[in-house]
């Protein structure tokens, strides 16, 4: 067996080889021998080595241990008379039984234990193990034994987390459930790891789907969610903007704030304080608080403008029982072309801006709360931002793939504020995420945040066009989680491969494999000059102007983009075929992104079929060979055009079918009714289509192309 000074740290820690350096040559070499011993007491007398298995996000330090049946079922215990503990057991209980594990004293024994409790030192000495002072907030041990398994923590919260990692060291299901043996020291990278959910565009899930995103979370620890408002919470201070149906009550907020408690997950609320306030400055009410009439950013000049802030950040903070409350301020693109103009061209977008954000600052201290803010307009004005009170924090938002970042994060730094990164799951617009970008962006970021002391990552979900679905957006999701814990950059590669096994409980790797059939499609659309697979895409008739010039692009990649796109249907199938899998709600939205996708590509592909067979009918009607035919081409062009309406059907149903699923039916019929028109455009192609063929039968002359709205045929670009 080799050993080396790497090999002693993965035991160890960072901060116990700290010690070892420290100590100077003999105490790296008397260590060396110790861990020797340890690693030969710890690894060998008692299991065999096997290979390590799939854990999201994975564990600092990991050693193979041998396997546990648990074929007699499973007890699981604590000592503590902690709630949170309580909650731990109850909760990895409910996730075996799911698994077929059923509950029984006589099977493998699961302990949860705190490191001050007489049972948790006496198996943490046992071990010859220690929890480090990095490891006392978040972190834990676990360890497999002859007598059992053991969880071993300094908080709640590291109680919690272990046995979420046990969950994930269970393979199989009933008497064929397996415990993967090893030995863990785990703890994270960055302090607050969360989400940030888009719930101001078009969908507002419910709050059962709610709680199950809590659930999901933190079952990948993840401790922060960050629901967006621009409109769609209900204030009482002001009730007018948030439509019914279509936002989120107190008493929702309030019961979702108490669900989360045990699963250790804080909720960050987001009001927009500033900009993105169109739904709100519309009202008859409101309109004199913009910067603009009828747009969406607030005057800060106007009183109104801190008094709105006022009352909604003081119900906020009376239903958010959290430290933070975070106030957006980002994309203010319309301030200095209105109400601020003058002062805006004597002292500067960045002074204005900045001192607004102070304002909000003193106007909202009394409720003691850290306030956030989105880091995109005062970066562009580094010299102002040490103006900004210390206490804010600055999120940095991002979300290309780029080889340095930190344009984004000096700024902020440099000033001695504190920051979070926030990279995105680039859902937005798209047919289905482009984890392309997506998984480079969480990377690149997340790791520059790491190294730039940031304390937090807010991975991001956006539903710029209302058409988001938040079942796609898992694997950006767990990866964002794996990036936020694990230090360093998270290796995209690894991800991959244990996704599919870790998320679904897919033991066949195929749920993997259409991931990247499906970013493969994006990829072979991106080549094409036309950016990815956008729902402007889906959307655009192909024989308009811009349809015809999209069209000429994208033509090359359309047999490749659809191949890619039935290979994960293929894999999907196949994957549901091998056995019953784990949030099926998320391979459903696969399967849909990986048909709008397809029939993405199968619309142009037909539409410019269809052009260029009717061209070619057209052109040749006076030939006495070609004419014995043109009433079955026709025939054929108009079931083709129907082949439109079926897809864009079928993807409707499907869709209206996963939006139900996880939102409230508000906004849905504005999405539908997209389908609807497409639907309603190609029927009207078909019905012209068969009217030609029957003008045909009755006179044997054909409409010019032109009145039938048929595209000409164009060339691909060059």
């Amino acid at each position: 067996m080799r050993f080396s000074f790497q090999s002693v740290c993965s035991c160890f820690g960072p901060s116990a080889c700290g010690r070892i350096f420290a100590g100077g040559p003999n105490a790296l070499i008397g260590t060396f021998f110790r861990s020797v011993a340890f690693l030969a007491v710890a690894a060998f007398p008692v299991f065999a080595q096997v290979e390590r298995p799939a854990l999201i996000p994975e564990p600092r330090d990991f050693q193979s241990r041998e396997n546990l049946p648990l074929a007699h079922g499973v007890s699981v215990s604590s000592p503590s008379k902690d709630t949170d503990d309580a909650f731990a057991v109850e909760d990895l209980l409910a996730s075996l039984k799911e698994r077929g594990i059923a509950r029984s004293a006589k099977g493998v024994r699961i302990y949860l234990l705190r490191d001050t409790s007489l049972l948790g030192k006496r198996a943490l000495a046992d071990e010859k193990l220690s929890l480090d002072q990095p490891m006392l907030d978040e972190g834990y041990v676990l360890f497999t034994a002859k007598t059992g398994i053991y969880i071993v923590a300094h908080s709640a919260v590291g109680i919690f987390y272990g046995a979420q990692t046990a969950k994930q060291l269970v393979t199989g299901s009933g008497d064929s459930a397996v415990f993967q043996g090893c030995l863990i020291r785990d703890w994270p990278a960055m302090r607050y790891r969360g989400v940030h959910d888009d719930l101001s565009r078009g969908p507002v899930p419910t709050l059962e789907f709610q709680k199950k995103q809590i659930r999901t979370f933190a079952a990948y620890k993840l401790n922060v969610y960050s629901p967006y408002f621009e409109n769609t919470l209900q204030y009482a201070s002001t009730p007018l903007t948030a439509l019914p149906g279509g936002s989120m009550s107190t008493a929702d907020a309030e019961a979702l704030v108490e669900y989360a408690k045990p699963y250790h997950v804080t909720i960050v609320p987001e009001q927009e304080a500033f900009g993105h306030l169109h739904h709100v400055l519309t009202s008859q009410e409101y309109a004199h608080l913009a910067e603009v009439p009828n747009g969406s950013v607030l005057a800060p000049g106007e009183a109104g403008s801190l008094q709105i802030i006022q009352q909604w950040f003081t119900e906020l903070a009376a239903i958010f029982p959290g430290p933070f409350l975070h106030i957006g301020a980002d994309e203010t693109f319309e301030l200095g072309q209105g109400k601020t103009a003058d002062e805006v061209k004597q002292r500067g977008l960045g002074a204005v801006y900045i001192d607004f954000l102070t304002k909000i600052h003193t106007e909202l201290a009394p409720l003691h709360r850290r306030l956030m803010f989105w880091g995109d307009v005062a970066m562009n004005d580094p010299a102002l931002v040490p103006n900004l009170p210390k206490d804010m924090i600055a999120v940095a938002w991002h979300y290309e793939p780029e080889e340095n970042f930190d344009k984004w994060l000096d700024p902020y730094t440099k000033a001695g504020m504190e920051t979070w990164v926030a990279p995105g799951v680039n859902n937005w617009s798209r047919v289905y995420p482009n984890n392309n970008l997506a998984l480079k962006n969480i990377q690149g970021f997340v790791a520059a945040g790491q190294k730039a002391g940031s304390t937090g990552m807010l991975n991001t979900i956006w539903n710029d066009d209302g058409e988001g679905l938040f079942a796609e957006d898992w694997y950006g999701i767990l990866f964002g989680a794996a990036a936020g814990w694990q230090p360093g950059a998270s290796d995209i590669a690894e991800f991959q491969k244990h996704y599919g096994s870790v998320f679904h409980g897919d033991p066949t790797g195929d749920l993997d494999q259409a991931q990247i059939a499906l970013m493969q499609a994006h990829q072979a659309l991106d080549k094409t000059g036309v950016e990815d697979a956008k729902d402007s895409l889906f959307w655009l008739d192909p024989w308009s102007a811009e349809g015809q010039r999209t069209s000429a692009k994208i033509k090359p990649a359309l047999e490749e983009v659809r191949l890619d796109a039935e290979r994960a249907l293929t894999l999907i199938a196949q994957a549901r075929k091998a056995g019953n899998l784990r949030e099926p709600e998320a391979v459903d939205a696969m399967e849909l992104g990986a048909r709008r996708m397809d029939f993405l590509a199968f619309k142009f592909q037909t539409a410019g079929d269809i052009a260029e067979a009717y061209q070619k009918v057209y052109q040749e009607q006076n030939d006495a060979e070609a004419r014995k035919h043109v009433s079955g081409r026709m025939w054929n062009l108009a079931g083709r055009a129907l082949d439109m309406r079926d897809g864009y059907g079928y993807t409707r149903d499907l869709f209206r079918e996963a939006w139900l699923k996880e939102n409230r039916p508000f906004w849905l019929d504005n999405v539908t009714a997209e389908y609807d028109a497409a639907m309603q455009l190609w029927i009207a192609r078909a019905e012209k289509l068969k009217a030609a063929r029957q003008q045909w039968g009755a006179t044997h002359t054909l409409a010019a192309p032109e009145s039938l709205g048929l595209a000409q045929t164009a060339a691909p670009a060059q």
